[in-house]
C-alpha cells in the first residue's frame, strides 16, 4: 500500500512539475512587455542583411525587420550582435528573445527553436553591370560568368545556362567576386550578401540583380514553446506584407521584391 502511494505521489509530482515547465516555457512574451525591452540577435558582418554604418551603428535589412517588431510591440529594441554559429545557443539560453539574422528553417533547427512567418528572401542569383542586358538565362549565351568552383550557383548553372555561356570558375567567393570587380567577366554568380558586401565596397560599380538561381527564406527565430510570442510576431510580419512595408525593404536593401514569401 505504501508503494502505491509512493508510486502516485512521484506521478503526481511529475505531472506538477511537467505543467510548471510548460507554464514557464510561455514566459517570453511577458517578460518582454514588463521590462519595456526586447533583446534582438542581428547580424553586424553580412550586407545587405545587417552590418555597420558610418555612424558605427548597425544597419540593414534585418535591423529595419527587428526596428519594426520592436516598435509594434512597443518597446525598446536591444541588438546583440550574433554570428551563425552563436545566434539559436543565445536564443536557447535567454540571452536574447528572437533572431533577426539570416536564419533559413530546416527541420533540424524546428526540433530545438520555432520560426515566424518568412520576412524576407536570401537568395543566389545572376548579378551584372545596370548596363548589361539580362532578362532570361538565354541571355546569358555567349557571356563570361564569374563563379566559385564547386559551389551551389556552379551546380545550379550547369542545368540552367545555355551551353554556349562561358563559365569561368574560380577557387572561392572572394577571388570569383574580385575577377567580376576587375572586369575579368561580365556576370557573376553568387549570393545577394556576397553582392551586398562588393556594393559597399564599390558603390560606383553599379550592380543590379539580374536571376534568380535560388531562394532560402529569412525567418524570425523564437523560443522553442513561446507561442504567444510567435503569435505576436506573426501579426507583425503579416501586418507588414499586406501593407506593402516588408516589399519595400527588399527593394530598398535587395533590389528585389519579396515574391511569394512561405507562410
Amino acid at each position: 500500500m505504501l508503494s502505491k502511494r509512493f508510486v502516485l505521489a512521484l506521478l503526481g509530482l511529475s505531472l506538477s512539475s511537467i505543467a510548471f515547465g510548460t507554464a514557464q516555457a510561455q514566459t517570453a512574451l511577458d517578460d518582454v512587455m514588463k521590462s519595456k525591452t526586447v533583446k534582438i540577435g542581428v547580424p553586424t558582418d553580412y550586407p545587405p542583411y545587417g552590418f555597420v554604418g558610418p555612424d558605427l551603428k548597425p544597419i540593414g535589412l534585418d535591423i529595419d525587420i527587428a526596428n519594426l517588431i520592436a516598435t509594434k510591440l512597443g518597446v525598446k529594441a536591444e541588438f546583440v550582435p550574433v554570428v551563425s554559429a552563436n545566434r539559436i545557443p543565445y536564443l536557447q539560453t535567454k540571452k536574447i528573445d528572437l533572431i533577426v539574422a539570416t536564419l533559413g528553417r530546416n527541420e533540424e533547427r524546428a526540433k530545438i527553436i520555432d520560426f515566424s512567418h518568412a520576412y524576407a528572401p536570401f537568395y543566389q542569383g545572376v548579378f551584372a553591370l545596370k548596363t548589361t542586358e539580362i532578362k532570361t538565362f538565354d541571355d546569358l549565351a555567349g557571356k563570361t560568368v564569374a563563379v566559385a568552383r564547386g559551389a551551389m550557383e556552379d551546380e545550379m548553372l550547369a542545368t540552367m545556362a545555355p551551353p554556349t555561356t562561358i563559365v569561368k570558375r574560380f577557387e572561392d567567393q572572394a577571388a570569383t567576386t574580385a575577377a567580376f570587380a576587375a572586369g575579368q567577366t561580365q556576370v557573376i554568380a553568387t549570393s545577394v550578401s556576397n553582392i551586398g558586401i562588393l556594393s559597399q565596397k564599390n558603390p560606383s560599380l553599379g550592380v543590379e540583380y539580374k536571376l534568380l538561381l535560388r531562394d532560402s527564406p529569412c525567418f524570425v527565430g523564437i523560443g522553442k514553446g513561446e507561442d504567444a510570442l510567435r503569435a505576436k510576431v506573426n501579426e507583425i510580419i503579416l501586418a507588414a506584407k499586406a501593407d506593402g512595408t516588408i516589399e519595400k525593404l527588399s527593394q530598398k536593401w535587395l533590389k528585389r521584391g519579396m515574391g511569394d514569401l512561405p507562410l
